[in-house]
């Protein structure tokens, strides 16, 4: 059986950032029992640059455009509100936060990069955890040491709130729209900027304003009881709209299906669209969290949580 860890793990520059949020009726020594993990939270310019530096590879022309359509803009601010509003209505709540670093235009830390990931993104596939572009051997390397590093800090993450009975939920922020991509290549960046061409930009269907990533492939359901009617009835009352796998679901490539798995009804896994989220949707230029607009999806989470979590 594998044993818990009980230390708080530490954060690694250029892997993770790890926070530590205690209630005002929580003690110095309270373990804590949220875990908020944002394994797509590398959503600067900065933080893109910063691992582009380190490639030895020629990269697709561009490729930072693809960088910031893909990457999940809003997604910690988001979490870090989540957090903030349940130890404020449970001041006796701990929350451990973890902020993925590596941008995943390199390597995917939502991903098991020995499982399967291809087909049409269009049917239902996942992007891969290594982008096919990456081909120098030196780059490979350090790409799966940084995702290794990642992956362990994370595992005691979850060993940590796991073994006090706690929560995990990990929230992402797509893009507002499913465009006609099929894959990620070496044409990433000239298809983007075709499907988000003056022509066609507005033709592609919108996507939910919150999709729940709850259920396999398969249809099994994997997440906390009572979770889904509660965020459903949540949202709504904030005026949003609420879907359940309409555009994901926790495919086996991704470490969300591999954790809910190894964490039966403990792990909530979900969707906010980005336009939701920043100030303003600009595809190919970065983007900022707006708090007003980050507060309103974060209200039902926290709502819940601060139901669910164990007293």
């Amino acid at each position: 059986m594998r044993t818990l860890p009980t230390a708080i793990p530490h954060p690694v520059a250029g892997v993770a950032h790890v926070e530590v949020m205690r209630g005002t009726g929580a003690a110095p020594d309270d373990v804590p029992s949220l875990l908020i993990e944002v394994p797509h939270g590398a959503d600067r310019a900065i933080d893109y640059g910063l691992l582009e530096r380190q490639l030895q590879g020629t990269l697709p022309a561009g490729l930072a455009d693809f960088f910031f359509v893909n990457t999940d803009v809003g997604a910690w601010a988001l979490g870090r509100a989540i957090a903030e509003r349940v130890i404020v209505e449970r001041p006796h709540t701990v929350a451990l936060l973890v902020r993925c670093l590596v941008p995943r235009t390199f390597v995917d830390c939502n991903r098991d990069l020995d499982a399967g990931a291809s087909g049409d993104l269009r049917q239902g596939a996942v992007t891969p955890g290594i982008p096919p572009y990456i081909t120098h051997p030196a780059d490979h390397a350090l790409l799966r040491q940084l995702h290794a590093r990642y992956i362990s800090l994370t595992d005691d993450a979850y060993g940590v709130v796991m073994a006090a009975g706690g929560l995990a939920v990990v929230p992402h922020t797509y893009a507002p729209r499913s465009v006609g991509i099929a894959r990620v290549d070496a044409d990433i960046v000239r298809e983007l900027h075709r499907v988000y061409s003056p022509e066609l930009r507005d033709s592609w269907p919108l996507r939910a304003e919150i999709d729940l990533i709850t259920r396999t492939p398969e249809g099994e359901r994997r997440c906390p009881a009572g979770a889904v009617e509660a965020l459903v009835e949540g949202f709504a009352a904030a005026g949003l709209g609420v879907h359940e796998g309409d555009t994901y679901t926790l495919h086996p490539a991704t470490r969300a299906a591999t954790l809910s798995e190894r964490h039966p009804g403990r792990l909530l896994c979900f969707e906010a669209r980005r336009d939701l989220v920043v100030e303003a949707w600009t595809p190919f230029a970065e983007m900022q969290a707006d708090q007003e607009k980050v507060q309103r999806l974060a209200g039902p989470v926290a709502s819940w949580l601060a139901r669910a979590l164990p007293a």
